[in-house]
């Protein structure tokens, strides 16, 4: 009986407190005193994970994405390329929008003369003298299958002058269905401008990366350039009349009526009507560097 007693009020007096759990506890009955040590209760606690901020949680490197991240990245681009093509020499820089999609911005020219030799016009060749490109340009660069396939698109702002002269054939220029001497007409100079100050373009490449930083690029495409103006002069007195062949194959000069300006003119004309490089062939390669 006394056991139980004891058990009961140990256990009462365990529950109570668990403060009071770690001291020792006296317990009288009648006229006997035990003293028990108590053991402490052990109360375990299971800590909740605390919420940390991870900055590139869910972020895919180089990529623009939120405010800050766009102005991290438009300082720090993802590439930089350098390309030659039939555009010209040049170079762009790259941010990546996501692991398939990079915004381009870049600038391609100089002088393209030895891209382009020459344009026909009827039985009138004008060589390219000099070819002076300027061709800054915004695009989008896709990776649809995230592989080394590219297809890209963008808007191109062409400044380009093409200087030309005019080399008739067997020293005849033929001229609005007329032929003239090329001693009487003398030389023909000129420019060729497009009228677009817009150019959209398309293309479709490869980009192999060489190693982790490295890579190669090629493309191939077309712009619209538009509609050309050109202007084309006669060196000399544009006043002078200038004969023509005749059916007999003569050089009619007494009864001809047609000026120097007269012929520069229609060949004027003609070479606008040519609309020379209206869709600009697109051809280029070049190396990436990626951070």
């Amino acid at each position: 009986m006394k056991l139980i007693k004891l058990t009961a009020i140990s256990a009462a007096v365990l529950a109570s407190s668990a403060a009071l759990a770690a001291e020792p506890v006296i317990v009288v009955d009648g006229n006997e005193a035990v003293v028990y040590e108590a053991e402490p209760v052990a109360v375990a606690y299971q800590a909740q994970p605390g919420y940390a901020y991870d900055a590139d949680a869910g972020v895919v490197g180089n990529t623009l994405g939120g405010t800050k991240g766009f102005f991290k990245q438009v300082v720090n681009p993802a590439s930089v390329s350098a390309e030659i093509g039939t555009l010209g020499y040049g170079a762009n820089i790259g941010w990546s929008l996501n692991e398939k999609t990079e915004l381009q911005a870049g600038w391609a020219g100089g002088d393209v003369s030895d891209f382009s030799s020459h344009v026909n016009v009827n039985d009138i060749r004008y060589n390219i003298d000099d070819a002076d490109f300027s061709n800054p340009y915004l695009g989008v660069q896709l990776r649809p299958m995230a592989n080394w396939f590219t297809m890209g698109a963008g808007i191109i702002v062409p400044d380009n002058d093409i200087e030309v002269s005019a080399e008739g054939k067997n020293n005849i220029f033929k001229v609005g269905d007329v032929d003239y001497t090329a001693a009487d007409v003398g030389t023909l100079k000129g420019t060729i401008e497009h009228r677009n100050k817009l150019a959209p373009y398309a293309t479709i490449g490869f980009r192999p990366n060489i190693t982790n930083n490295f890579g190669l690029f090629g493309e191939i495409g077309a712009a619209y350039m538009g509609k050309t103006d050109a202007t084309v002069r006669a060196d000399g007195d544009s006043t002078d009349k200038v004969g023509y062949i005749d059916s007999t194959g003569a050089v009619d000069k007494a009864n001809s009526t047609v000026t120097r300006g007269d012929v520069a003119a229609s060949a004027q004309n003609e070479l606008e009507d040519k609309n020379y490089l209206e869709w600009m062939p697109i051809v280029k390669v070049g190396a990436t560097y990626r951070f």
